[in-house]
């Protein structure tokens, strides 16, 4: 069983028990419960699917935050030649690891 959920611009695939990072989500505390109410699709274990035109109704995906982490450091090197100008910009992302806990059918 999987469901495809629109999360702000990215569109993920979850299924129960899996744990992954996300975009950050603002207002997120550890422990806490975040869901997910935009499901295009909902794949069942027998094979069949519901798909969304565009969400499913009553369809939402219930996942627990287990906390917040920064990726790695990115480099970025600007540079016009022959003008003397060189600038070096970093930048970490933050990201919200979850764990789905259950996905609620139509």
């Amino acid at each position: 069983m999987y469901a495809i959920v629109r999360d702000r611009s990215r569109n993920l695939t979850l299924r129960p028990g899996q744990e992954l990072w996300i975009d950050h989500l603002p207002g997120a505390e550890p422990g806490g419960r975040h869901v997910f109410e935009q499901v295009s699709l909902l794949s069942q274990e027998d094979g069949s699917a519901q798909l969304g035109r565009p969400f499913l109704e009553g369809a939402k995906v219930v996942a627990e935050v287990l906390g917040e982490a920064q990726g790695e450091k990115i480099r970025v090197y600007f540079y016009r030649r022959r003008k003397n100008s060189r600038r070096t910009h970093g930048h970490r992302q933050v990201y919200t690891r979850i764990r789905v806990q259950e996905i609620q059918g139509a």
